[in-house]
């Protein structure tokens, strides 16, 4: 698959790699909150994947601070 159609068709799945990389962690933390069921994951037999999307919402679902409306 080239780049271009990577662009087009983004991966629904991140491996524990890139998952990590995405949130900005290492992947021992990332290991770490898999275990202790802090974060989503999908099990697709012995492989953990995780969702870009459920990973987007579980970063908007653990924002502090600041007003999360607009206008205010």
């Amino acid at each position: 698959m080239s780049a271009k159609d990577k662009q087009k068709n983004p991966a629904l799945l991140l491996d524990p790699i890139a998952a990590a990389g995405l949130l900005s962690i290492s992947p021992r933390k990332l290991w770490e909150m898999t275990a202790k069921r802090e974060i989503p994951r999908v099990r697709l037999g012995r492989c953990v994947r995780y969702s870009v999307k459920d990973l987007e919402r579980w970063i908007d679902e653990h924002k502090e601070g600041g007003s999360h409306e607009h206008g205010q």
